[in-house]
């Protein structure tokens, strides 16, 4: 097994906190969400360890519920494909990575690529806090979405309004990267 150096530890977990304080609380929101549908807590487990795309989970919620599966795999190829296009810019550091290139690809996010864009660290640093930060923010997310698996079935919750949250976390990185960006040309553009 891989060992980090306390300093590359540090910094990842450093790095990973405002990832974490948006995660735990969506990811509790998706388990409850999906405990208020009827899925016992291990589904919300299971889910997120495939899974692992906050934006698609909600709406598979839907999905299971209502029992459709023909569309279900041409929504999640749209609605994911961001994350691919995500990943061809960090191409050169991932080939770089052997075995771990794969699980980068598969584990980046919108807010682990906005994290890696702003890593200014020596190549192997660089390298190892990217895994970390994808590691450490994929842990945040299945302990979120278990723990509110959990919560939802103890405790009965008026969930109206809930699943605005994903809105919410996107509306949060969206003005964090047009507070940083010196232009904003392209968020003005239409797609």
């Amino acid at each position: 097994m891989k060992r980090f150096s306390s300093t590359t530890l540090k910094t990842a977990f450093v790095k990973s906190i405002p990832i974490f304080c948006s995660y735990v609380f969506v990811s509790m929101a998706y388990g409850m969400m999906m405990a208020s549908a009827g899925f016992p807590w291990y589904d919300s487990l299971l889910v997120s360890l495939t899974v692992y795309t906050g934006a698609f989970q909600f709406v598979l919620i839907t999905f299971l519920s209502s029992g459709a599966k023909k569309k279900r795999n041409q929504n999640e190829l749209v609605m994911n494909s961001r994350q691919s296009f995500y990943s061809i810019t960090f191409l050169k550091e991932f080939k770089q990575m052997g075995r771990r290139k794969l699980y980068m690809i598969h584990t980046m996010t919108d807010e682990t690529y906005a994290v890696n864009c702003t890593l200014d660290l020596p190549k192997k640093e660089k390298e190892d806090t990217m895994f970390l930060v994808a590691l450490f923010s994929r842990y945040y997310w299945i302990v979120g979405s278990v723990l509110g698996g959990i919560l939802g079935q103890i405790v009965p919750f008026d969930l109206t309004g809930l699943d605005f949250c994903m809105t919410a976390l996107f509306l949060i990185i969206f003005i964090d990267q047009w507070e940083k960006a010196e232009k904003h040309t392209l968020a003005l553009s239409p797609l």
